[in-house]
């Protein structure tokens, strides 16, 4: 990822809730196979385990997801299983995760307020915000197995429970029950369980960005948010409001810097 100092965030629990609250990742490999392309990727939701909560008790943050076995993705991946007893594969090689933000949109230069009357140098953008996961990849390939039924029937919960209340606001009460894993036949799970396979990820490297007008004079940024306002809806709104709260934050970054050098 490309990262500019000006878009650039460093704070992991920032980059956490960035997860969290888009959980629908980019999940890409590199596999040496005689069967499928040596690149690959799948758009799969993943749960963001962190250090201390739930079953995590070791001091590194992890991703879990599964996939089905006849994505070409799992098939390269179960290639590299040939030969060997069941159990749980690790891959040397870091794998990459891409987490999007919600919205995203390209910026007019007619919103540069102040440059464009100025002096006309302004060219066309794109706002948007990521995060990327770099880590090793634990597959649990066999739910015959112990440790991979127990993973996948974590797994499959887990997501689930997640999804129905942070996603749909199922919580109960005076609102829907969320669905359940157990609400669905014994039997037919087991049968989805057979068909996927699961995935973990130990965070090694994270990183991400906001790119939203930052970089711009406060003049052209007031702009920028005045137009995304005008345009409206959820999308025009959510930028407008990204937009000013990043261009503050680089603002209040800059004297805090300046202080320090002056100090």
């Amino acid at each position: 990822m490309f990262l500019p100092s000006v878009h650039a965030e460093s704070d992991t629990e920032v980059l956490f809730q960035f997860i969290q609250e888009n959980p629908l990742g980019i999940l890409i490999t590199g596999i040496n196979s005689s069967t499928q392309d040596f690149l690959q990727c799948t758009h799969v939701p993943f749960v963001l385990d962190l250090p201390g909560t739930g079953d995590n008790i070791s001091a590194t943050p992890q991703l879990r997801a599964h996939i089905a076995k006849q994505n070409p993705q799992a098939k390269a991946m179960i290639e590299a299983v040939d030969g060997k007893p069941p159990g749980v594969l690790s891959f040397e090689q870091d794998v990459l995760v891409v987490f999007n933000g919600q919205h995203d949109h390209y910026v007019t230069p007619k919103y540069y307020t102040e440059t464009k009357p100025d002096t006309g140098k302004v060219v066309p953008t794109w706002n948007y915000s990521a995060v990327q996961v770099y880590g090793k990849l634990s597959l649990y390939y066999d739910s015959k197995t112990p440790e991979a039924g127990s993973f996948l029937a974590k797994q499959m919960h887990d997501l689930s429970e997640q999804c129905e209340r942070t996603i749909m606001g199922f919580t109960g009460g005076d609102r829907p029950q969320p669905w359940k894993v157990a609400d669905a036949p014994e039997r037919y799970i087991e049968l989805m369980q057979r068909n996927v396979v699961g995935i973990k990820i130990e965070i090694g490297k994270l990183e991400g960005k906001f790119k939203m007008s930052q970089e711009m004079r406060r003049g052209d940024r007031d702009g920028v948010v005045r137009g995304f306002a005008k345009l409206g809806g959820e999308t025009g709104e959510a930028i407008s409001a990204l937009v000013k709260e990043r261009g503050e934050l680089h603002d209040k970054k800059k004297e805090e810097l300046k202080a320090a050098k002056e100090g």
